[in-house]
């Protein structure tokens, strides 16, 4: 059975994981240190005091996903997050001014380092609105700390004492390697597809009774269930056809994807994009009517296929727009087809109304291709996997049939090849539940990357993501703050995304032509629904252009609006 994960079930499952994440890192440890330096106080002395009750506060929320304590604590953990915010924001603002200082009277030094300035560097004045703000924030801070420390003694902590802590992080990753990609599984249902994609009734195509050069066929089923990757393999199959001038091959073969907050435009720049020469620069369109009527004229007389990824209904995407992305497609060439990824059967006569389609739902892999399938992202190539079978079999069955959990519970355990770790990993309470193996890979990444992942949430569902400019912005916005000495920031930036890369929670999306044919990333469904399950409501998030506003300041988010703007 294939698994079912949807954002309010990864929502519910995975609330007290997110909070050991954050409260489990230094983070709050770190920036406490900061300001009591700052503030010149006995810092040794305070993080004493502290440190051990935000210990104990880590190991309770774990054991509390059931206790009537549970709302109380989730409310004092979203006011710690609040009261975080708002003294790093201080911090930083202090940090800043003072820099600009420094700039403007020529005392920043090439290399010079950008530690927090010691109070009296400031004017008095400022000096004392920044450390008034600053005792409140960490006052605050302290008090719920000291607050969440007194419900601990209602609960009972016997079974976590500190012979007990569950040890679940992996430290010091051997490797971030990518498996190449593979399909498992699933030949039988590529060449069924491929045969509807080639045949004719009678020497003409079914759709023809309608004038129409196209029929549809559809693939749904579940969120992670492979219907993209099925997609694929036949898309790959064509394209290879078309390459080597095989008969019957088809003129284009192009890939969009859709998604639930489509628009009209952006699909029709991915399908321009598909249908030109990649070598060739896509030119720039001023309106919609404009890069249709070119679109038209591309297609004109030729007969292609054409797949349409993660198609919703319109009840769904809200409105009555799927059957305009058609439109340009009537140019075509008799026996064109139009290849459909959907989580629901109903999204296609929404799209094709008076089409004539053929729905097919996605098959479930079988146990040894699914096997097959973890152990190719969990070992390394030609590794020997007879310590591994075993083990390896049992936490297969647990991820309960679904390939995005075998990609990214396989890509961890890719990076460490340890059997005692691999029955560890297979003990998991998290395997229990659906959702449970996503937000296990999610909780095996350090501090930084999991701030980095949650991060991706802002941007639109499979917005293009480019690496570089991605790690830049997670430096902007001070995520990759804590380096090895000497290690430089943009260089770790770079290993969180390939550690993300690595496990599936990004994956490669292709070639952008309309950006100097740059690669980029996507980040699939399930996983951008974990990534703002993660963020809550500590951040913008950025839907069809416009900001929905949550916590960060307006001045970052209209700097993000200007970064979208731009692609």
């Amino acid at each position: 059975m294939s698994v079912v994960m949807d954002p309010i079930t990864i929502a519910a499952v995975g609330w007290s994981v997110a909070m050991v994440g954050w409260v489990a890192s230094a983070t709050i440890s770190k920036l406490l240190a900061k300001g009591f330096d700052y503030l010149e106080y006995d810092t040794a002395k305070k993080l004493a005091q502290l440190e051990p009750k935000i210990l104990v506060l880590e190991r309770v929320m774990e054991v509390v996903e059931t206790s009537p304590y549970r709302p109380r604590l989730e409310q004092l953990f979203k006011r710690l997050k609040y009261a975080f915010y708002e003294a790093e924001e201080i911090l930083d603002a202090v940090e800043y001014h003072c820099l600009e200082k420094q700039i403007k009277t020529g005392k920043l030094q090439p290399g010079g380092g950008s530690s927090l300035p010691k109070k009296d560097r400031l004017k008095k004045k400022e000096s004392r609105m920044s450390n008034k703000k600053l005792v409140k924030s960490l006052k605050k801070i302290e008090n719920i700390i000291n607050e969440a420390h007194q419900i601990l003694e209602k609960l009972n902590l016997s079974s976590i004492s500190d012979g007990n802590i569950r040890h679940t992080m992996v430290v010091n990753p051997t490797t971030t390697a990518v498996s190449p990609q593979k399909v498992f599984g699933r030949d039988n249902d590529r060449d069924k597809i491929i045969a509807m994609l080639h045949e004719k009734e009678g020497g003409l195509d079914p759709s023809t009774s309608k004038g129409l050069c196209f029929s549809v066929i559809g693939i749904h089923g579940v969120s992670g269930s492979g219907k993209s990757t099925l997609a694929q393999f036949v898309y790959a199959h064509e394209k290879n056809d078309k390459q080597d001038n095989k008969e019957d091959h088809f003129d284009l073969v192009m890939w969009v994807h859709v998604s639930q907050d489509f628009s009209v435009w952006g699909i029709f720049k991915e399908l321009y994009e598909a249908a030109s020469d990649p070598k060739v620069p896509c030119p720039q369109f001023n309106n919609l009517n404009a890069l249709e009527e070119e679109l038209e004229r591309k297609l004109d007389g030729k007969r292609f296929l054409l797949v349409l990824d993660d198609v919703w209904c319109n009840a769904d995407v809200g409105n009555q727009e799927l059957p305009k992305l058609l439109s340009p497609l009537k140019k075509g060439k008799k026996g064109s087809k139009i290849l459909v990824t959907t989580r629901s059967k109903y999204a296609l006569p929404d799209l094709c109304p008076g089409v004539r389609y053929t729905a097919m739902p996605i098959t479930e892999v079988d146990d040894t291709a699914f096997f097959e399938l973890f152990m190719h992202y969990a070992l390394e190539d030609g590794q020997d996997q007879s310590m591994f079978q075993n083990i390896g079999v049992e936490i297969a069955k647990k991820l309960k049939g679904s390939p995005l959990a075998a990609r990214t519970v396989g890509g961890n355990l890719r990076r460490q090849q340890d059997v005692d770790h691999w029955r560890r990993v297979g003990d998991q309470d998290l395997f229990k539940v659906w959702t449970g193996p996503l937000w296990w890979s999610y909780y095996q990444l350090g501090e930084q990357a999991r701030r980095c992942f949650a991060y991706c949430s802002i941007f639109p569902r499979r917005h293009r993501l480019y690496r570089d400019e991605l790690v830049r912005l997670w430096m902007a916005e001070g995520f990759i703050r804590n380096t090895d000495e000497g290690a430089d920031a943009e260089d770790v930036g770079l290993g969180i995304f390939n550690e993300l890369l690595s496990i599936s929670f990004l994956q490669p999306g292709g070639q952008d032509w309309y950006n100097h044919g740059k690669e980029y990333y996507l980040v699939h469904d399930l996983l951008y629904d974990l990534a703002g399950a993660v963020a809550g409501t500590d951040c913008f998030r950025i839907d069809n252009n416009m900001i929905q506003k949550k916590m960060f300041p307006e001045t970052f988010a209209i700097f993000l609006f200007r970064v979208m703007m731009q692609h």
